[in-house]
């Protein structure tokens, strides 16, 4: 396979760029390779610059529920770039968009913002303003945006302040984040037993995405939810990537579990810079200008990004079955991804949750972040290039998740099966 051209962009990219990337898993370093670059996107298709194709299950990182480049959001983004780019004051779209949203998910308000991150932030300090409270405990292996609270590792006590993960984030700042174990509500409720009256929210990915797909164990979500309504604190989903994935509703509806809080992204831009937050009326009253917790964006609610995810909510509400769609394509891929394993002799669990999945390169399913790490990303790393090689594109990354479209076709699947058998064949399982 040809990678000539990617390998000149990046030669010119690590000269002007840190890495040579604008987002570090894109730097292939854990799988030790270097990247390819993508010039175009088509249904379940991506094409590199050397002209490349391959088999997508990256999905933009879950965005492109009806696969890239669908007609319907691209000719309604060139609909809309003919009156202008951005105007930095309010625009009907803003207003449709959240009417959609709201409608679909079952919040009351939603406030647009420009990416997963944004929304996060956003979502902590109105709870912190509602609560009048600190603290906020998050759980050991989700992932929460790079604000400088969140970037925080469990470490050795899981009782104490968080120690912050990466360089340039003071001690101070993660003081008052505090982090649980997943799948364990136990370890919940000592955190607020440990910190009385002090915890303003629990903020969750109610599916773990960000160790790869681990699935919440029954009863945990209700979990969550008794104990921070019996302690006062406000419960906050994480839906950068389960909202508009799972279900319209995404997990609240998946799982029937409603939180306070929920933060969007990914899928409500339609592949275009959009986050949001939202919830109930009384706490989302405490934003600006309404209430005293500031936040502002200058091209929050942006009518180009707004008209991409609009279009693609809107294709959701018209075709509510491309859910039951998109389960069927998955589960054919989990069960021929592990059958493949299987044959190979390899020690790998496929997990999955609707539309999300991962192979784990691990003989029992993960649970939570110290199980999931456990992982032998040496052999990852083998399979990762092997499927590469046979053109299918998954994640540089043992711990992230693949994302089934509904333009995945059955021969995109059997395709991507009969890959990992020889791709599994190939690495070594002594």
């Amino acid at each position: 396979m040809n990678t000539a051209t990617s390998k000149s962009l990046f030669a010119r990219a690590g000269r002007v760029l840190p890495g040579g990337v604008n987002s570090p898993v894109r730097a292939f370093r854990s799988v030790g390779l270097d990247p390819r670059f993508i010039v175009s996107g088509n249904g379940s298709r991506l094409t590199d610059a050397d002209g490349n194709v391959f088999i997508d299950y990256v999905s933009s990182w879950g965005p492109m529920l009806f696969g890239h480049n669908h007609p319907a959001v691209r000719e309604a983004v060139e609909r809309t770039v003919r009156d202008g780019l951005g105007f930095g004051a309010p625009s009907p779209l803003e207003v449709d968009m959240a009417e959609l949203a709201t409608r679909l998910t079952g919040i009351d308000v939603i406030r647009m913002v420009n990416s997963g991150t944004e929304a996060v932030m956003g979502a902590i300090r109105v709870a912190r303003g509602f609560t009048k409270r600190n603290k906020v405990v998050k759980f050991a292996g989700c992932y929460h945006g790079h604000s400088d609270m969140m970037l925080v590792k469990a470490g050795s006590g899981l009782l104490t302040g968080g120690v912050p993960d990466s360089a340039g984030v003071p001690p101070g700042v993660t003081a008052d984040t505090l982090t649980a174990r997943y799948n364990d509500a136990d370890s919940v409720e000592a955190l607020f037993k440990e910190n009385p009256d002090a915890i303003a929210a629990v903020i969750v990915e109610p599916v773990a995405a960000n160790m790869g797909v681990v699935p919440p164990k029954d009863g945990f979500l209700q979990a969550l939810r008794d104990i921070s309504q019996r302690h006062g604190a406000l419960l906050i989903f994480d839906e950068v990537i389960t909202g508009f994935r799972l279900a319209p509703g995404g997990a609240q509806e998946y799982f029937g579990i409603r939180a306070d809080l929920v933060t969007y992204g990914k899928i409500i831009g339609g592949g275009m810079p959009v986050g949001a937050y939202g919830g109930r009326r009384d706490i989302m009253e405490m934003v600006a200008p309404l209430g005293p917790v500031y936040q502002a964006g200058t091209l929050s609610g942006n009518p180009v990004a707004m008209t991409a995810g609009l279009a693609q909510l809107s294709m959701i509400d018209r075709d509510r079955d491309v859910y039951a769609r998109i389960d069927r394509a998955a589960a054919r891929l989990a069960d021929g991804l592990a059958a493949a394993a299987r044959s190979a002799g390899a020690a790998v669990t496929v997990s999955r949750v609707g539309s999300l999945l991962t192979a784990f390169f691990l003989p029992a399913p993960a649970v939570d972040y110290e199980s999931a790490v456990n992982s032998d990303t040496t052999a990852y790393a083998a399979y990762f290039a092997g499927m590469l090689d046979r053109g299918i594109y998954l994640a540089p990354s043992q711990f992230e998740a693949m994302f089934v479209s509904a333009a995945h076709s059955d021969e995109d699947i059997d395709a991507t099966v009969n890959a990992a058998k020889e791709a599994l064949a190939g690495i070594s399982h002594a």
